[in-house]
């Protein structure tokens, strides 16, 4: 179906919670279902299992993206490696993150301002959310914006080839399910040229850029320090520097627009949670006359209740319910249990985070369950791992939390957010 974490977790229910396994087609599916068999797959034998199960059309010889992101090595190897610490370097580490504030609350800033000129009328948040992430990300890593707020400028168009780039990765393969089938180079489903030709689509909006960057690398002056530069100068060829933003662009805009819609649903059927939350921040925003004001970065580590709410969506709406499929890269086992090489591995982190074992009444919104907590966003507590755990946890976690709460925060502060149509927030259908 079309929420297979929910079928996983029911099938949990009935066969195990900890591990069980499955077959699809002939490809074998381990499904760890609980935080004690989470920690097994994520820590214990995190060396083991840090393999990625890549799709089929990205993985096959020849692939325009084989090997060139993270997403697409298949081992924690030292290519891997490379590109991880760039990432970690250039964009996500404790400088890099603090260097790039004055960014993150000027596109806040315009989002609040944009929102505030169209006062009565219908705005889409998702879009403008999008808009404001992708712009975010744009000048940390080319140094501009690639649209404004009415969808015009060098990146018009790439919502729409974003998501569909996103959803296409997710389509089932058969090649997928038949490891026979692994070294086959036939589109069988067209997936492969789809997936190619929106990737050169979208490719095509940075091209220039990067060639004039090369060009200007190569003179004596230019001091050029985003995140292409660095690509640049540390040997990066155009077709991973463009798969590398690819991979960022996707993966940093679809899931935390998700998150922001997702923390404003929440709110909307919450009213006193929303009360709470804009009582909160009008105590901590400074108030500047004839100026708009937002929830700056240095405003979060005092609104723990913003917080909790975050914690709470991503509780509740994880943005990858099943993370990303790993894979075993040698055999090894695991709680008794033989787990050959190249098996899939699967965590429902859906599962874990709505279990009443773990959480008390877990499918209710309750921000206040992690007001008291020690449980963090750092992938040790297992129940709770919505930007995953070990090896292969989220590179850009840094950054997402401090735009998501700047974000919603800036526009639970500034407008008295309604539905239309005078709808009833228990009348949302989110699917």
């Amino acid at each position: 179906g079309n929420k297979p974490h929910v079928s996983l977790a029911k099938m949990a229910h009935v066969h195990g919670p900890d591990l069980m396994s499955i077959r699809l087609g002939g490809r074998l599916v381990i499904v760890a279902s609980s935080p004690v068999a989470t920690a097994e797959v994520l820590k214990t034998h995190d060396r083991l299992l840090s393999g990625r199960f890549v799709p089929h059309p990205m993985r096959v010889e020849g692939s325009y993206i084989r090997n060139l992101a993270t997403e697409t090595l298949e081992e924690c190897d030292e290519n891997w490696k490379k590109v991880r610490s760039m990432y970690q370097v250039v964009l996500f580490s404790h400088k890099a993150v603090g260097s790039q504030v004055n960014i993150r609350e000027k596109k806040v800033m315009e989002l609040v301002n944009f929102v505030a000129s169209k006062e009565g009328q219908l705005v889409n948040i998702k879009d403008i959310a999008f808009i404001t992430i992708l712009n975010i990300l744009s000048n940390s890593t080319i140094s501009t914006d690639l649209v404004d707020f009415e969808g015009k400028g060098i990146g018009e168009g790439m919502r729409q080839w974003i998501r569909s780039y996103t959803k296409l990765e997710g389509v089932p393969q058969l090649a997928d399910l038949y490891p026979i089938l692994d070294g086959c180079t036939w589109d069988f489903q067209g997936t492969y040229k789809k997936l190619k030709d929106t990737f050169e689509r979208v490719s095509d909006v940075w091209r220039d850029i990067i060639n004039k960057k090369r060009k200007e690398i190569s003179g004596k002056y230019y001091e050029g320090e985003d995140f292409a530069d660095a690509l640049i100068r540390n040997g990066f060829e155009d077709k991973q520097i463009n798969a590398l933003l690819m991979e960022l662009y996707s993966a940093g805009t679809e899931t935390t627009i998700t998150t922001v819609e997702w923390t404003l649903v929440e709110l909307l059927k919450n009213p006193k949670a929303m009360k709470r939350l804009r009582n909160e921040i009008t105590k901590v925003v400074t108030i500047d006359e004839g100026e708009v004001m937002i929830v700056k970065e240095s405003d979060l580590p005092n609104l723990p209740y913003l917080d909790a709410c975050m914690k709470e969506t991503l509780r509740l709406h994880p943005p990858a319910p099943l993370l990303f499929p790993h894979r075993a890269v040698q055999t090894c086992e695991v709680m008794g249990y033989r787990i050959p090489r190249d098996t899939q591995i699967i965590v429902n982190v859906w599962k874990m985070a709505r279990d009443p074992e773990y959480w008390n009444d877990p499918s209710s919104f309750k921000p206040d369950r992690f007001l008291d907590s020690s449980i963090d966003y750092k992938g040790q507590d297992f129940e709770f791992i919505p930007f995953g755990s070990g090896r292969r946890i989220c590179a850009g976690q840094s950054v997402a939390l401090r735009m998501l709460p700047m974000i919603i925060g800036s526009l639970v502060h500034k407008f008295e957010l309604v539905l239309p149509n005078n709808m009833d927030p228990i009348e949302m259908n989110m699917d």
